[in-house]
């Protein structure tokens, strides 16, 4: 069975030299919320604007990640991702939206009549309740949905549209007013987190420097996994899962695990987004940006744990680029990558580089 590409790669290269370069990329990450902190004026600054850009691609970053442990080990293609970063996104948004309004409902409620929060508000303006909900919002949808598709042995094509007409679903649903989530607008115009300005310097870098840490956590926890035998077993369910059944092993709880994680992972993304770029509304739920985070995978290797970080950013780069530029071509440029990537580079970035340094 195939290892983990970055512990071959370690291997090769040495320990020290993988030890440096992760530790300049986490050198550089760390100092960009530090020089936001710079005054006005400084060379060396880091604009608001900058921050909150490379924040939000380490957000996706993560969801990268997580899709990474659920398809490029398990070889479950989930369409719909999306829906567990907008669930960890509007739980962290029920409470900011909370603290924005106090003892009063919140604007979009007070705009549509209504009297008195919806039951599953209450509790909502305590932080603590707030992160359960972001655990357990994207945790439960998946655990119930994997148990079910899993005991049915739904796999291949038909787990990803299912994924599909699932975050689609979910976005109609969130769509609705009467939903109680904000209709097609959600939740903006937060002002602050914990009595913090949410707009202030000091806040943006914090928030910063907490993506930094579940993006390395993320990692730490997917290199464990990768390494370990449940990881083995993973690409064994990949790569040949009737064989795994006649040696005994029940795939189904391996699967429904990772699936798991993987979701609560995306919702813990979805809520350090929402603080940072300041607004979460149905469209993040939208089956193109599950689709695109499986371009971020692909593009930059599936099954690499360090490929879907790189696609990830990649990605996005060029699309804050593009959608400045031309933003009228970007989504053609992203169909005509995702073709390219499936018939030419269908290992990724990372697998080029790998052919290329066996050469």
């Amino acid at each position: 069975m195939n290892q983990p590409l970055m512990v071959t790669a370690a291997q090769r290269a040495g320990t020290k030299v993988t030890i440096s370069v992760g530790v300049v990329i986490l050198a550089v990450l760390i100092a960009l919320p530090l020089m936001s902190l710079l005054p006005e004026g400084n060379n060396l600054q880091v604009s608001a604007y900058t921050l909150t850009l490379v924040g939000k691609i380490l957000c996706y970053a993560i969801v990268a990640l997580a899709l990474d442990l659920v398809w490029g080990y398990a070889g479950l293609l989930s369409l719909g991702h999306g829906l567990f970063f907008a669930l960890g996104g509007y739980a962290m948004g029920m409470y900011l939206m909370r603290e924005a309004s106090g003892d009063s409902l919140p604007a979009f409620m007070t705009f549509l009549s209504w009297t008195e929060l919806p039951w599953y508000w209450v509790g909502t303006e305590h932080f603590l309740w707030a992160m359960c909900l972001v655990v357990l919002a994207p945790g439960l949808l998946a655990l119930v949905f994997g148990f079910f598709a899993f005991r049915s042995r739904i796999k291949g094509v038909y787990f990803s549209i299912m994924t599909q007409a699932l975050t689609f679903a979910g976005m109609l649903l969130f769509f609705r007013n009467e939903t109680g989530f904000g209709g097609n607008n959600g939740f903006t115009n937060f002002r602050s987190i914990l009595g913090f300005s949410i707009t202030s310097q000091g806040t943006r870098a914090v928030l910063f420097l907490l993506t930094v840490l579940l993006l390395v956590g993320s990692l730490y926890v997917g290199w464990k996994l990768a390494r370990s035998k449940f990881g083995r077993v993973l690409t064994a369910v990949r790569d040949a899962e009737n064989r795994l059944m006649f040696c005994g092993y029940d795939p189904r709880g391996f699967k429904l695990f990772v699936w798991v994680l993987s979701a609560v992972l995306c919702g813990l993304a979805g809520a350090l987004y929402v603080p940072q770029v300041g607004i979460i509304n149905p469209s993040e739920m939208s089956p193109t940006n599950s689709i695109e985070a499986a371009v971020w995978v692909a593009l930059g290797g599936r099954g690499t744990l360090i490929g879907p970080l790189l696609g990830a950013g990649l990605v996005n780069g060029m699309k804050s680029w593009f959608t400045v530029a031309f933003p009228e071509y970007w989504l053609f440029f992203l169909g005509a990558l995702f073709i390219v990537v499936t018939l030419y580079l269908p290992k990724g970035v990372i697998g080029l580089i790998k052919k290329r340094g066996e050469q």
